[in-house]
């Protein structure tokens, strides 16, 4: 599967130059393996097939907030995980139906959760105040029940990963209801007693960073606590434990570690009774479905050197690769180093570094990296690339969202390219600014 997933990315990277997807006129451009992701999405199911077991996959919009990737999913057989309203319009636009699909988010105003109700989409409340408002929507609506299934948010408080700021459930995040402070639990046991329609549970203990041993221990106290308002209720109230995503992904191979599978038997040897068939699973995976299946493709415009030190000056910096930039540490990717006509190149490595096009100086997606030696002309891949990247663009110095093509290499080794995003053109970049807008007016004018 990892030599598949690499051979196919050959193919594609220079099929994209070879057909003017890349090149100087398309100077950065984002590329998706459709085999990929259906894989992805199949070895999601096989991990957590069990049977009388309902399970419902959500994908977390978030990462990859494309449409026509959505869609795909869809078909694939997974809902969708929102946060917004823009992000509940792209799951609607991609046809995702309400029965999979899950609102989530700390802010949600009013209007979103009055939505959310009349569509019968699955909300996980964050707090008690949130609660009270969906109470209150419901008394409005003159007790007509909406088929909406709710929740409540839990943060176990069983501590963070290396990444803190991908860290949910510390003893200070501010997602869910913190069931080791004061009173907390007794608050939850009243909750779920004084509204038998609440149905679910939901935590998400974390993303990058965060060891499968710590999820796990999230999750097993949800369930525990999921027993108690089922005993304190006489009946199973609670019937689907929604155990969020956060699977990390390893970015330096193609190797996919750790696996589904891999979360699935931590999860059947720490909470056995998640899989007994009293509860309903619903998941929210988003990076670890998307990251290795996309790369970002970027023409090199000069090579240069400074202090001795030889720098590449890439179209792919932080407008794409945000965190990367900014946060390093945490979120390094490979780089490969390809010549003029997309092929990998071989030669001696050199220590250099692949900057992006932004003017700031830490604008570098690699530093110190050992390549072979890139010159004008040539192009870099940036691996790992299929979530978040395509998703999160940073509009510095007014630079376009770039195209994303998804790819399918076919048995000859030809590859078939669809457009899930086209290049934003200068005119949506002016559009999106305010313009055509009259000017401010001077004080006093």
């Amino acid at each position: 599967m990892t030599d598949e997933l690499g051979i196919r990315r050959g193919h594609a990277l220079r099929a994209a130059v070879e057909q003017g997807l890349a090149g100087p006129a398309e100077p950065v451009v984002g590329l998706l393996d459709v085999t990929g992701i259906e894989q992805s999405a199949a070895a999601l199911h096989a991990a957590f097939d069990t049977p009388g077991v309902a399970v419902t996959h959500t994908f977390a919009v978030k990462a990859a907030s494309l449409v026509p990737v959505l869609a795909l999913l869809g078909e694939c057989g997974l809902g969708a995980e929102v946060a917004s309203p823009g992000e509940l319009a792209l799951a609607r636009a991609a046809g995702i139906p309400a029965d999979r699909t899950v609102l989530d988010s700390p802010a949600k105003t009013v209007q979103e959760l009055r939505e959310a109700l009349a569509l019968g989409i699955a909300v996980n409340a964050d707090n008690p105040q949130e609660l009270e408002r969906i109470d209150a929507l419901r008394a409005a609506a003159g007790g007509t029940p909406s088929a909406s299934p709710i929740g409540l948010r839990v943060n176990p408080q069983v501590g963070g990963g290396s990444i803190g700021a991908m860290s949910t459930a510390t003893a200070t995040s501010k997602f869910g209801v913190a069931l080791r402070d004061d009173g907390a639990t007794a608050w939850v046991l009243r909750a779920y007693a004084e509204r038998p329609r609440l149905n679910r549970l939901h935590t998400h203990t974390g993303s990058q960073g965060v060891p499968l041993e710590l999820m796990a221990a999230g999750v097993k106290a949800a369930y525990e606590l999921a027993e108690q308002v089922n005993a304190a209720a006489g009946r199973q109230q609670i019937t689907v434990l929604d155990i969020g995503g956060g699977l990390p992904v390893n970015f330096g191979s193609d190797e996919t570690a750790p696996a589904f599978a891999d979360y699935a038997r931590v999860l059947r040897a720490e909470v056995p009774g998640l899989f007994d068939g009293r509860y309903g699973i619903v998941t929210e995976f988003g990076r670890s479905l998307l990251a290795k299946n996309g790369t970002v493709l970027a023409r090199v415009e000069y090579a240069k050197s400074a202090g001795g030190r030889p720098i590449a000056v890439t179209h792919a910096g932080a407008q794409v690769a945000t965190r990367t930039v900014f946060v390093p540490d945490a979120w390094p990717i490979r780089v490969l180093a390809l010549d003029a006509k997309g092929r990998e190149k071989s030669g001696e490595p050199v220590v250099q570094d692949v900057a992006g096009p932004c003017c700031f100086a830490g604008d570098l997606v690699a530093k110190g990296r050992a390549l072979p030696l890139l010159e004008s002309g040539d192009h870099v891949a940036l691996l790992d690339t299929g979530a978040y990247y395509f998703s999160n663009h940073f509009a510095y110095n007014s630079l376009p969202r770039p195209a994303v093509h998804g790819y399918t290499v076919l048995p000859d080794g030809s590859v078939r390219f669809a457009l899930v995003r086209a290049a934003q053109t200068e005119a949506e970049v002016v559009a999106e600014s305010g313009g055509g807008l009259p000017p401010l007016r001077r004080t006093g004018a």
